[in-house]
């Protein structure tokens, strides 16, 4: 493993804990899904710091940012953008929308109508943005960081189970402690903003990152033991819709992620289940009789996680 590009990862996430303070778990399990070339759903109540963290990490690595706040005014031609009439070229010429940038912050993504969100399906899944039948690629590296408020929230709604999927993980940020709210409340008061945050390195940098993470070692053991991780959310007596196929690959490259960050060129089972619970967690739909017994969605992968036999590391 290249310990230039080591540092590099560390140098970006203690760039972002300037303004995200107390939250070092958030910060790394964000960086581990930037690394591995997925997107990132952060479900949480108002003002516990989901855009500053997304904005942080754009500011730090020095990439081309776009936020949109969705509303339920929001058009897909808001994102994808539109093709308008130039006299002066007697065509018609495209006219990018928000979506063309390095990092794209959905804000409060499920404000928005289902149309608007279905407009993210291609962009995320493939990196293309297709108007009036002409498909062009997103700049790279290409992330999509959103923000939701809980379910149930006035004015929100569900996102459909297709595009929950396309996030590579889900997480929540939760209130700060009371010493470190105390620190984000000075911080703030004695003028810190996101400004602070200085760039550390290159867009194009993050690519030779992400490039060094996919060629992290990950033994057929470990492999075998991610897949019966997804095949036990499938069979489970509590689980109506367990994790798919591309939950699958997503906990691969995840796993990769977080052995990258504990310096390492391989994959040990702690990799695993350490982002385990944000791989699968949104990926999971309860059945009745989970709903009837208040069971949540953090039980059941903790039974998953007891469940199913960890291999052991051969030296």
């Amino acid at each position: 493993m290249d310990e230039r590009y080591f540092q590099e990862a560390y140098a970006v996430m203690n760039e972002v804990k300037k303004v995200v303070i107390g939250k070092d778990e958030c910060v790394k399990l964000a960086m581990s899904a930037i690394l591995a070339g997925g997107h990132i759903l952060i479900d949480d109540i108002p003002g516990v710091g989901k855009t500053t963290l997304a904005m942080a990490f754009a500011g730090a690595m020095e990439m081309d940012s776009h936020r949109m706040q969705f509303t339920p005014d929001v058009l897909p031609a808001d994102i994808l953008g539109f093709s308008m009439y130039d006299k002066a070229q007697g065509a018609f010429v495209y006219q990018p929308g928000a979506i063309m940038c390095n990092l794209f912050l959905a804000d409060e993504i499920n404000r928005t109508s289902p149309k608007t969100q279905s407009a993210l399906l291609e962009v995320m899944e493939e990196g293309n943005v297709t108007v009036d039948g002409v498909t062009r690629r997103v700049p790279e590296p290409f992330v999509v960081i959103a923000t939701e408020n809980p379910v149930g929230s006035v004015g929100t709604q569900l996102l459909p189970e297709s595009q929950l999927d396309r996030f590579m993980i889900c997480m929540t940020m939760g209130y700060p402690d009371a010493e470190n709210e105390i620190a984000i409340a000075k911080g703030r008061s004695n003028g810190m903003q996101l400004s602070d945050v200085q760039g550390v390195i290159p867009a194009q940098e993050l690519t030779m990152i992400q490039a060094e993470v996919e060629n992290v070692f990950l033994h057929d053991e470990i492999y075998a033991y991610i897949v019966d991780l997804a095949r036990a959310t499938r069979e489970n007596s509590l689980v109506e819709l367990g994790m798919s196929p591309r939950g699958t690959i997503a906990l691969a490259k995840m796993a990769k992620a977080a052995a990258f960050l504990s310096g390492r060129d391989f994959v040990v089972p702690n990799d695993v289940t350490e982002v385990f619970p944000a791989v699968a967690g949104h990926r999971l739909v309860l059945n009745s009789k989970a709903r009837v017994g208040h069971v949540t969605t953090d039980t059941v992968l903790g039974q998953i996680m007891e469940s199913v036999r960890t291999p052991k590391v051969r030296k």
